[in-house]
C-alpha cells in the first residue's frame, strides 16, 4: 500500500512539474527577436528599394520569395508615400530585366518573308538591319 502512495505521489508531482515548466520559457529554446526584427527590416527595406525602382509589388514578391511579405509591403507603401510627398520620380533600372513571373521566355520566330520575294528567291539574313547601340553601363 504504501509503494503504490510513494509512486501516486510521484507520478502526482511530476505531472505538476511538467505542468509549470511547459509555461516556462528556458532562454534559447525560443526564437530571437534579434533575427525576427533583421528579418522585418530586410522586407521593409527591399520593398523600399522595389518601390524607388519602379518595380510593381508583385514583381517585388517574385523577385525575393525569401523576404517577408508584410514587411515588403510595408517598405513600398511607406516608400510610395515618401515618394509622392516629395515628387520624388522613379529610377528605372537599365541593368536588369523585369520579372516574367516564372514563365520562360519563348524564343522569337524569324519574320516570314513575303510571297513575292519567296518566289524570287531572295535570301534573307537573320541578322536585323539596324543593330541597335550597346547602351552604357551605370556603376553605382
Amino acid at each position: 500500500m504504501r509503494r503504490i502512495h510513494m509512486r501516486c505521489r510521484s507520478l502526482l508531482t511530476l505531472t505538476a512539474l511538467a505542468v509549470v515548466l511547459a509555461g516556462c520559457e528556458i532562454p534559447g529554446m525560443g526564437d530571437d527577436p534579434r533575427i525576427a526584427e533583421a528579418k522585418e527590416a530586410d522586407g521593409k527595406a527591399v520593398g523600399g528599394a522595389c518601390r524607388h525602382s519602379g518595380r510593381a509589388l508583385e514583381d517585388c514578391y517574385v523577385m525575393n520569395p525569401k523576404a517577408l511579405r508584410s514587411a515588403v509591403y510595408a517598405g513600398w507603401r511607406d516608400m510610395d508615400a515618401y515618394m509622392r510627398e516629395n515628387n520624388i520620380r522613379p529610377v528605372v533600372p537599365d541593368l536588369v530585366d523585369a520579372p516574367t513571373g516564372g514563365e520562360e521566355a519563348k524564343p522569337a520566330e524569324p519574320p516570314k518573308a513575303p510571297e513575292n520575294e519567296k518566289k524570287a528567291g531572295a535570301k534573307r539574313s537573320a541578322a536585323p538591319e539596324d543593330p541597335e547601340p550597346p547602351r552604357p553601363r551605370r556603376f553605382t
